[in-house]
C-alpha cells in the first residue's frame, strides 16, 4: 500500500510547489549530523493552511499521512488498489459499486471506523453543497452534473450509485474518510450566519490530540513557521507479513523552511533526509552523492504543469471591475494571449533555469498520462510574429519601442507568483525580460503563498500569475479546472461558497466547449474514444490559451541511503510507500 500526498481525484489547488534550491555558500565538507533512529525529516516551504481535509485547497497539506480513503492509486503501476476497503464489485450496468470494508478498522482515538463514517463523509461532507470542497466536482456525473448516491448496505458494505456510466467512478472513491463521531455535530450546528460550524473546525490552531485520523500517522505537534511533527498511529490498520504493525518509522518531521536556499544548506549539512533536486544544482548534488551518502532519483518528466495565466473574469463586485476594464480587454483577446505565448523563450528557460533537465509543456494533461496528446503544438518563440499579431489587433509602438493599446494605455500588468520558489521566481524574471522585447512592462511581484491562494480563490484581485498544478493519469482530475463552474476554474473563477457574488461574469464558447468535453470524456468507457475526446480538450486549450504552459521539469529527488525500501515514482515521489520504509542500522 502507499502513502502519497492526499489525492482528491480532482486537481486540488495546489498550486504545485516545485522544490528548487540555491546554495552556493553551503559548506564543502559534509557534516556528520545524525538523524534519530526512527525518524525522517523533510522540508516544506510554507505552513499548513488547514487541518480540515475536506476544506483543503493547497499543497503541502498533512492529509497524505493522516487519512486513507476506500481505495488508492498505486503510483508505480497506475492501478487502483484497496485501502480501507477490502474489495469491491461493480453491477452489470456499471452504475453501482459495492465496497466491503476491512474488519476491525479504528480511528486514532480507538473508536471503530465503520460504514457509517463512509456514508457520513460523502453525504454530509463531500456532497454537501453548504460545504465548499474541491472534491465535489470530481464526483459529478454527466451533463446534469448529478452527484452519486451513497447508501449503507450492511455493517460492512456501502454502495455508490450513479445515473450514467462514469469512467473514473472507482478512482473517485479515494477521498479521505473522516470521523462521524467527532464531526457530525459540527455539520448540523450553524453559526450566526447560518453556516455549518464545520467550516471553522479543525483549523491550524486545533490542538493535535483533538485531530482524529485513520492514516499511517497522526499529528504530534505543530509550531507555526517552525515544524510539523507526525507520530505513528497505533491503530493504523495495515500490518506486514509477520503481523507487525505499520509504519515502521515512528516519526515524520516537516521543517518549515520558506527559503529553498536554506533547505539546500540543511540537506547538505545532514539535517534533512530528502530534498527535491533543482536542475540548477543537480550537478552539485550529483558530485556529492557518494560522500553525502544519498541517492538522486530521476523519474523522468514530472506529473503536473507550470503555467502563466491572465485573469479573464469580466465580472464586477460592488460596481467595480475585478480587472481594470482596458486591461480586461487585452487579457480576453486571444490574439493578445497568443502574442504573449510567442514572446516567451522556453528554450532559454530549459537551458538557463532548468539546466537542460526539462522539456516544453504544451498540454494541460501530464506528459506521463496515457491520455497525453504528443501532437499538440506549442507556440514557438518569435518576437517579430508577436509584434505583428499585436499591431494587427490595434496595438501600437512609440519611438522608444513601448507598446500601447488603441486607447493609448501603456501595456503594463502585474505578474504574481509564490515567493520562495526559486524556479518560479526565475521564470517570472525571464518573462519580464522577454516581454520587454515586445514593448510590454511587467511588474513581477512574488508574494507569500497563502496571500496568493487568497487572491486566486477569494478576492480574485489579480492580473496575471505563474503557478503550477499537480497532475495524474486520469484527466477527469482536471474537471474542476476546466468546468466553468469548477472550484479551480481560476482563470475565470466564479465566487466560492459564502463569498460575495460577482455581476457580469462571462463564459466564452470555447470555455463551455472544453467543460462539455470533459463531461463526455468521463462518460465514455472505451479508452480509445475517451482519448479522442481528451485530445480535443488539449487542442482547444492550446488554441485559446487560458493557460500559457511553460516547462515540464524532470522529477528529481535526493534521499538519504539510511532510508531503505524507496521505490521512486514521479507520481508518488520517494515516500508513497512510507509505511514500508525502514531506517538502516548505523
Amino acid at each position: 500500500m502507499f502513502s502519497w500526498l492526499f489525492k482528491v481525484v480532482n486537481i486540488t489547488l495546489v498550486l504545485l510547489i516545485s522544490v528548487t534550491f540555491l546554495g552556493g555558500c553551503a559548506r564543502n565538507d559534509m557534516a556528520e549530523a545524525r538523524m534519530p533512529e526512527s525518524q525522517i525529516t523533510q522540508a516544506i516551504l510554507s505552513d499548513p493552511k488547514t487541518f480540515n481535509a475536506v476544506l483543503s485547497q493547497e499543497s503541502p497539506n498533512i492529509f497524505g499521512l493522516t487519512y486513507d480513503g476506500l481505495v488508492e492509486e498505486n503510483p508505480m503501476t497506475g492501478e487502483i488498489q484497496p485501502a480501507l476497503a477490502e474489495s469491491w464489485t461493480f453491477s452489470d450496468d456499471q452504475l453501482n459499486i459495492t465496497f466491503t470494508l476491512k474488519e476491525n478498522l479504528k480511528w486514532s482515538d480507538g473508536e471503530p471506523l465503520t460504514v457509517d463514517d463512509v456514508v457520513f463523509s460523502y453525504n454530509q461532507l463531500y456532497l454537501n453543497e453548504e460545504i465548499p470542497s474541491n472534491a465535489r466536482d470530481s464526483l459529478r456525473v454527466g451533463e446534469s452534473r448529478a452527484l452519486p448516491t451513497v447508501t449503507k448496505v450492511n455493517d460492512r458494505q456501502v454502495r455508490f450509485t450513479i445515473n450514467e456510466p462514469f469512467a473514473p467512478f472507482l478512482e473517485s472513491t479515494g477521498l479521505a474518510i473522516l470521523p462521524k463521531h467527532i464531526l457530525e455535530e459540527k455539520v448540523i450546528e450553524k453559526d450566526r450566519d447560518g453556516n455549518p460550524l464545520f467550516l471553522s473546525f479543525w483549523g491550524v490552531d486545533t490542538p493535535p490530540d483533538q485531530l482524529i485520523v485513520n492514516g499511517r500517522y497522526k499529528l504530534k505537534s505543530y509550531s507555526t513557521s517552525q515544524r510539523v511533527i507526525f507520530t505513528k498511529n497505533p491503530y493504523y490498520w495495515q500490518t506486514d507479513e509477520q503481523g507487525n504493525s505499520l509504519p515502521y518509522i515512528e516519526d515524520v518531521v516537516w521543517e518549515i523552511v520558506e527559503s529553498t536556499d536554506t533547505s539546500l544548506l540543511q540537506f547538505r549539512s545532514g539535517s534533512l533526509d530528502s530534498i527535491g533536486v533543482s536542475p540548477e544544482y543537480f550537478s552539485l548534488l550529483k558530485r556529492e552523492e557518494e560522500r553525502g551518502d544519498f541517492t538522486i532519483y530521476n523519474g523522468g518528466a514530472a506529473y503536473g504543469t507550470t503555467f502563466m495565466a491572465f485573469n479573464l473574469n469580466q465580472g464586477m463586485r460592488d460596481g467595480n471591475p475585478l480587472v481594470t476594464s482596458y486591461k480586461s480587454k487585452w487579457f480576453n483577446n486571444v490574439e493578445f494571449r497568443r502574442a504573449i505565448a510567442h514572446s516567451i523563450d522556453r528554450d532559454r528557460m530549459i537551458n538557463n533555469i532548468y539546466r537542460g533537465l526539462g522539456e516544453k509543456q504544451n498540454s494541460p494533461i501530464s506528459v506521463q498520462s496515457p491520455f497525453y496528446d504528443p501532437t499538440v503544438e506549442g507556440y514557438e518563440y518569435n518576437t517579430e510574429l508577436a509584434k505583428e499579431i499585436l499591431t494587427k489587433e490595434g496595438f501600437k509602438y512609440d519611438d522608444n519601442g513601448n507598446l500601447f493599446d488603441a486607447e493609448n494605455h501603456p501595456v503594463r500588468f502585474t505578474l504574481l507568483t509564490n515567493a520562495g520558489n526559486r524556479i518560479r521566481e526565475s521564470l517570472g524574471s525571464q518573462i519580464k525580460q522577454d516581454l520587454e522585447k515586445i514593448g510590454i512592462t511587467v511588474d513581477f511581484t512574488p508574494i507569500a503563498f497563502n496571500v496568493l491562494v487568497d487572491k486566486l480563490s477569494n478576492s480574485l484581485d489579480w492580473e496575471a500569475h505563474i503557478i503550477g498544478f499537480t497532475g495524474g493519469n486520469e484527466p477527469n482530475g482536471g474537471i474542476n479546472l476546466w468546468n466553468p463552474d469548477g472550484n479551480l476554474h481560476l482563470f475565470n473563477q466564479k465566487p466560492q461558497a459564502g463569498r460575495e457574488d460577482i455581476e457580469g461574469r462571462v463564459v466564452a464558447d470555447w470555455e463551455e466547449e472544453i467543460g462539455n468535453l470533459y463531461v463526455q470524456g468521463a462518460r465514455e468507457l472505451d479508452f480509445d474514444r475517451r482519448k479522442e475526446i481528451y485530445d480535443q480538450t488539449q487542442q482547444l486549450a492550446m488554441e485559446y490559451l487560458p493557460l500559457i504552459y511553460l516547462v515540464n521539469p524532470y522529477s528529481l529527488s535526493a534521499v538519504r541511503n539510511r532510508i531503505q525500501g524507496v521505490e521512486y515514482s514521479p507520481l508518488g515521489g520517494a515516500f508513497w510507500n512510507i509505511e514500508e520504509l525502514t531506517i538502516a542500522d548505523e
